[in-house]
């Protein structure tokens, strides 16, 4: 197995202020939990990593899936100067920089499944939790939560159809440390283009590129309630436009819905 040396990760890291500080823990219950706990005296780009989650969890409340040593479980602390209504473009920014990441370390054919997932194959490899505590007008801080599948080769039969690790298909284990530091160099960049700019321009390239769902026929499920309509774009907010068979289009946004294929996790 693998070790994470946080030491070693911030020596390698080319990065000003994500990663700037590390805070590391052989076992924790959620590091997001734990990002909520000390954030307010915390310096923006603080990165807290667990060799272990206990208790992860993703959007809607869903349990994550964790194995020790194997996997990638972070979390980073942002204190933008934007508007509370911006937040959602964090989740765009983390998820193209993660697939860049991953693309380019592992080589592996890997799709962006709008707002928060990465799949391989129609397998869920990682997931995005933001969470953010704001005012009506500023943000007091965003926590960006990551969880990859890397290394693990055996998932509980209940998701085992649905979810798979990098190692399993690339045939080999990945350097943890290495994914770690490209994900953060990567998630620096274009957060900072964002900031510079005041646009999603660059993040949303990479995702509409490597999406998973874009000109495709999905399934939307709100509540008990599932419809069909086609992924016809993700607008300059980060929200997805679908269009519905009667031709209307509808604007959802990341808090909304769960979008699932008939047979398989899209």
């Amino acid at each position: 197995m693998s070790k994470l040396d946080p030491n070693d990760i911030k020596k390698y890291l080319k990065t000003k202020d994500i990663g700037s500080e590390i805070v590391y823990f052989e076992t924790l219950d959620s590091t997001n939990n734990y990002a909520k706990e000390i954030a307010k005296k915390s310096p923006h780009g603080l990165v807290i990593i667990a060799n272990e989650q206990t208790g992860g969890r993703g959007r809607l409340g869903r349990s994550w899936f964790t194995s020790k040593g194997k996997n990638i479980s972070m979390t980073i602390i942002l204190k933008p100067d934007i508007h509370p209504t911006e937040a959602m473009k964090m989740t765009q920014i983390a998820i193209a920089a993660m697939v860049v990441a991953v693309r380019e370390l592992t080589g592996l054919h890997t799709l962006v499944k709008w707002p928060n997932d990465l799949l391989i194959e129609n397998k869920k490899i990682a997931g995005i939790l933001t969470e953010m505590v704001a005012n009506a007008n500023k943000i007091d801080y965003l926590i960006i939560g990551m969880g990859i599948n890397v290394n693990t080769k055996i998932f509980p039969k209940e998701i085992e159809d649905m979810a798979s690790s990098l190692a399993l298909f690339k045939g080999a284990d990945i350097d943890r440390q290495k994914l770690i530091i490209k994900i953060l160099e990567e998630f620096e960049k274009l957060y900072l283009d964002y900031i510079k700019k005041g646009d999603l321009d660059k993040s949303l390239d990479i995702v509409r590129k490597y999406s998973a769902i874009l000109d495709k026929d999905i399934y939307i499920i709100k509540g008990q309630d599932r419809y069909k309509a086609r992924a016809v774009d993700i607008d300059h907010s980060g929200v997805l436009k679908v269009k519905h068979i009667d031709g209307r289009e509808e604007l959802l946004h990341s808090g909304e819905v769960s979008i699932r294929g008939k047979a398989t996790y899209i």
